[in-house]
């Protein structure tokens, strides 16, 4: 089946966070600003939400279980689903993990909070590596847990770990780290982690008995030719290994509200339990199921045309904003770029503002990440490619006037 990438899917009226819920979302606790351009000609390039229709046998999937009449309680009773899960995993990345490590959760988010309490004690930390996706943080904060932040580091391959610092914060005894919250592949800077580096930021864990929570949500998009690399699966001993995936982010399934949070500890797995019922959306169960066993090609002509998004990206900041400090990442479909070089005194820390203001494009800007991410933007480049070009247009013009780089 041919895919149209390129349609435009009206949002309006579905209560989407993407359309309705960006001003609270992203300036929440500030006063009104004007802007240049009304609500309805805002060009929405912020939130990991496609622009893009959901696959079309999932969207059958759904009507045919709605054939059925009756939306009652639902629970997973049938193999099917776990071994329609563990087929795709072996398809995609050749890994396949254990059906009985397996619970449930509403979504990664929501199980980042449940597993803080589980796993760590009130004087116990957090690490993460910023810049950084910001509900790791506020997971932390939930729990009043300290959270500690390792900076990645910029170098001529891509981002890095700080190896010595983060060596460091995970061994030093007084500060208590207990979680590191993994981002693989990384968003926002958008790293797949090779196996080498998954295997020494994973051994230096293990050495300090630190859990490893790994959120591998964006395990499918990879561009091209990039195999994504389960962080589980380089220590299929380890009890301390967490792995979190979703649907959501492959399929456009962010509403679906059904995660797989793999947990081999059945101390902490039979906890988990304990406090949180399994019960799930049968609409939900019906969507997972479409998406795991019957669209594969319509991931395969996903990424073709995200790739293409890229170098659209790409293309365009050389001829039009060169100074700019972008490279395509090797996953994720998220563009995230330096724009420091052009930033005018009056674009304040807050880029998100200042680009909502001035453009009329909603992005999400290095402030919502954490730290280590001043003068960046964060774009979504999941959408149609006439909405980029959009985007891009608005951005470069009120850009024009290069500024000295800021100190």
């Amino acid at each position: 089946m041919k895919y149209d990438f390129d349609e435009y899917v009206s949002r309006e009226k579905t209560d989407s966070l993407t359309v309705d819920g960006w001003r609270e979302y992203l300036f929440a606790g500030q006063s009104e600003f004007a802007m240049r351009y009304p609500a309805e000609g805002l060009i929405n390039l912020w939130v990991a939400d496609m622009a893009f229709a959901t696959p079309e046998p999932v969207l059958q999937a759904i009507r045919d279980r709605l054939d059925k009449k009756i939306l009652g309680y639902t629970k997973i009773y049938n193999a099917d689903y776990y071994d329609i899960f563990g087929r795709w995993c072996e398809r995609q990345y050749g890994y396949r993990f254990k059906t009985e490590d397996i619970v449930l959760s509403p979504g990664i988010i929501p199980a980042l909070n449940r597993l803080v309490p589980l796993l760590t004690d009130q004087n116990d930390s957090i690490l993460i590596m910023t810049p950084s996706y910001g509900p790791f943080k506020k997971a932390g904060e939930y729990s009043q847990r300290r959270v500690l932040y390792s900076a990645l580091k910029k170098s001529a391959d891509g981002w890095e770990p700080d190896w010595e610092d983060f060596t460091r914060k995970a061994g030093q005894a007084d500060l208590g780290v207990k979680i590191l919250f993994l981002c693989n592949p990384h968003n926002p800077t958008g790293r797949v982690w090779r196996p080498d580096e998954l295997q020494r930021i994973i051994e230096i864990c293990l050495a300090n008995d630190i859990w490893v929570i790994s959120d591998e949500i964006h395990c499918d998009l990879s561009r091209s030719g990039i195999v994504h690399t389960p962080a589980a699966s380089l220590f299929p001993d380890s009890r301390r290994i967490i792995t979190c995936m979703s649907s959501s982010k492959t399929f456009n399934l962010a509403g679906n509200l059904l995660a797989n949070i793999v947990i081999p500890d059945a101390v902490v797995r039979n906890a988990w339990r304990l406090r949180h019922d399994e019960f799930i959306s049968p609409l939900s169960l019906a969507a997972n199921k479409a998406a795991w066993s019957e669209c594969d090609d319509w991931l395969i002509q996903l990424r073709e045309y995200v790739d293409g998004n890229f170098q659209y990206l790409h293309d365009y900041l050389k001829r039009n904003l060169p100074e700019t400090n972008f490279s395509i990442p090797e996953g994720t479909y998220l563009a995230w770029v330096d724009m420091s070089y052009y930033l005018p005194d009056s674009a304040g820390e807050d880029l998100s503002l200042y680009f909502a203001r001035e453009s009329g494009v909603l992005l999400e800007g290095g402030l919502l990440f954490v730290d280590n991410g001043d003068g960046y933007i964060r774009l979504n480049l999941a959408c149609p490619r006439a909405m980029l070009a959009g985007g891009l247009q608005r951005i470069s013009q009120v850009l024009r006037t290069p500024v000295p780089h800021r100190v």
